[in-house]
């Protein structure tokens, strides 16, 4: 082992999971963790799971993890995320899209679940002209001083067409797309950024046209401390975006006024899945080149806050009012899908955390 394969950082490994793969993870004030498995080929008994002495229980319970159907409206049929919100209520993003397929009205949704009471206590469904049939909702985050009842920021990381962000409003549960197929919400051609991950390209499922063009979307997102900007990257992009969010939410404004805000925040030297922000005005990226997680300072400046050979793909993060940033590590690029077919990973996945001195973005009337 060289120099610069040795940990840096203070990684903690919170707990480990077998099959099926995760991606998201959710810290409640009280310390209850939540996980969620996409259908993307494993076996899912649930799609959305609180980890209760080690076991993942089927959360909030096993009725809304048996869907009957791609547009049942009440069960998850595939859940990319979880998030805890300001008020520490669970939402579920609901791609509606087992295994990338298209999706049908009903299907993709975002759900409350009220910790107090474990149950599903608000459902939104996205019409057709919002969550398009070729639609990934992918994350979400929260700023509940805006409207009635807050509004929501969902990011659209499809594969196979037009990508973007979705506004919802979380009092009338209408929702609307922005950046709808916006350079800066799209994949650039990977001849480009020809990701390299445990030293080899991250390529294209095989039999695509391209096996060079990975072309996922606005993927990570994060709300600044003062609720002014929107951060979001492309899965397979090296650069850091920002809109305004009062643009995002002003419904007079048109698609140029509003891609008008957008600012290239610049290059943080890896590609990233997941991104998370903090009270003290910082941005938090993972990096699954470098199996890493870094920081973004206020004046701009990156440095690594985690480096560890067993951060994997480090894919979502959740930072808790514990002061702990929460990760999950994946091993998405070892699926068959990105390597002839073979299944490379490695169970048991693992859910880490390292402490910071600072606390999530609350924004609460």
């Amino acid at each position: 082992m060289t120099s610069t394969d040795q940990p840096t950082g203070n990684l903690e490994l919170v707990a480990t999971v077998g099959a099926p793969m995760p991606t998201g993870v959710a810290v409640s004030n009280t310390g209850r963790i939540f996980l969620n498995h996409p259908k993307w080929g494993d076996d899912v008994p649930a799609t959305v799971v609180e980890l209760r002495d080690g076991e993942r229980v089927p959360f909030p319970n096993e009725p809304w993890n048996q869907p009957e159907s791609d547009a049942d409206p009440h069960a998850f049929v595939s859940v990319q995320c979880v998030v805890i919100d300001p008020l520490d209520r669970l939402w579920v993003v609901d791609t509606g899209a087992p295994l990338l397929r298209s999706t049908k009205q009903g299907g993709p949704k975002l759900v409350r679940i009220d910790l107090d009471k474990d149950a599903a206590c608000q459902v939104i469904t996205f019409p057709t002209e919002v969550a398009l049939p070729s639609s990934y909702l992918n994350d979400v985050r929260f700023d509940l001083r805006r409207g009635d009842e807050g509004m929501a920021f969902v990011t659209d990381s499809a594969s196979q067409g037009p990508n973007g962000i979705i506004v919802v409003d979380l009092a009338t549960g209408q929702s609307w797309r922005r950046l709808h197929d916006h350079p800066s919400t799209k994949a650039p051609p990977l001849r480009a950024t020809r990701p390299v991950v445990e030293g080899r390209f991250f390529l294209n499922r095989p039999g695509d046209a391209d096996p060079y063009q990975l072309t996922f979307g606005s993927d990570g997102i994060a709300i600044s401390a003062d609720g002014s900007r929107l951060f979001y990257c492309p899965l397979m992009s090296r650069r850091l975006y920002s809109v305004s969010v009062d643009a995002l939410c002003d419904r007079s404004l048109d698609d140029d006024a509003v891609a008008a805000t957008v600012v290239d925040e610049g290059d943080r030297g890896s590609c990233a899945d997941g991104l998370e922000s903090d009270d003290a005005g910082r941005i938090y990226s993972t990096a699954y080149e470098q199996n890493a997680i870094l920081r973004r300072s206020p004046e701009g400046e990156w440095a690594t806050l985690v480096h560890d050979p067993r951060l994997l793909w480090p894919d979502t993060m959740s930072l808790a009012t514990d002061g702990h940033l929460y990760v999950t590590a994946n091993q998405l690029h070892r699926q068959a899908s990105y390597n002839d077919g073979q299944d490379l990973r490695q169970p048991p996945y693992a859910v880490f955390r390292v402490p910071v001195d600072a606390g999530p973005v609350l924004l609460r009337q």
